[in-house]
């Protein structure tokens, strides 16, 4: 094991304003280092749930597009109280940062990945199977399932948003139960499945950074985005426990994307949620 590195994080704190904490950790989720501040039962908690997260959002690549280059650039998670930033940091290890909801996100990316080039060979923890690879199919072979049908109930309003945007790709509306209430047309039931066992968890490890990003008694998750090479993957809240997972390529309009799909997620809500279904906060 290497010496800790939790000095070198405290770059990001000091000259990045509203950032919070920092953490480095290994792809087993064993922290490696983390700023002043945290507690070592909140660090641990912390490294488990963004080696879990990042392990996840590299599985769901082929969600946003079946290029064969789908290489994970990064996961951010958004509450009303602040923001988390998840990268690569080299073989096998991986940078957290936190900071409040009006931090300047260029800057703070740039200060990480600043950081990660610092750290170079201060890490030596040993390389990871690559999951996206591990559980990589052909391009055929995803093209030819997800061709093949489409999944049992398809939404109207999505298959809207999903034409009249450029590059946007496929939806699926998810229930507190981690099951698919709905899709876009041509989405087959494996994908959708496939993909709703995916987001559950990835819904459950931002869910548990919530403190990462600041303590606060009303905190609220809003969405995580993960970024890939060829595309985006958004997970967005919506109300009595559904959340809507989205799609789209890479050069797409995402913030014309992002906004039709807040627009529509309130009367997607209502179709989504069995009469008695309760919701709940972080």
């Amino acid at each position: 094991m290497s010496a800790d590195l939790s000095w070198m994080l405290e770059d990001i704190v000091t000259n990045v304003p509203k950032a919070r904490h920092a953490v480095l950790l290994s792809a087993d989720g064993l922290p490696r280092g983390a700023t002043e501040g945290l507690v070592e039962k909140d660090v641990r908690t912390i490294s488990a749930a963004m080696a879990g997260m990042q392990s996840l959002s590299r599985a769901t690549s082929h969600f946003a597009g079946l290029s064969e280059d789908r290489e994970w650039h990064q996961t951010i998670i958004e509450f009303s109280h602040g923001w988390i930033f998840l990268i690569g940091a080299g073989q096998g290890a991986y940078l957290a940062a936190a900071a409040a909801p009006d931090v300047d996100m260029q800057q703070i990316s740039f200060r990480m990945h600043r950081l990660v080039a610092r750290l170079g060979n201060n890490l030596t923890s040993p390389p990871r199977v690559n999951t996206d690879d591990s559980a990589r199919e052909t391009h055929g072979a995803r093209a030819r399932r997800e061709e093949t049908g489409g999944a049992d109930s398809v939404l109207a309003d999505l298959d809207e948003v999903i034409a009249d945007v450029k590059g946007a790709r496929h939806a699926v509306l998810l229930g507190s139960d981690g099951l698919p209430r709905g899709t876009t047309s041509g989405m087959h039931r494996d994908l959708a499945d496939t993909i709703s066992a995916a987001m559950t968890g990835i819904h459950a490890y931002s869910r548990v950074t919530s403190q990462f990003a600041g303590v606060r008694d009303d905190a609220e998750w809003r969405q995580t985005v993960i970024e890939f090479q060829h595309g985006w993957i958004f997970l967005i809240a919506a109300s009595h426990g559904t959340f809507l997972a989205a799609a789209a390529e890479h050069d797409s309009n995402i913030e014309e994307f992002t906004t039709r799909l807040h627009e529509v997620v309130p009367r997607l809500s209502k179709q989504g949620t069995p009469r008695g279904e309760a919701g709940s906060d972080v």
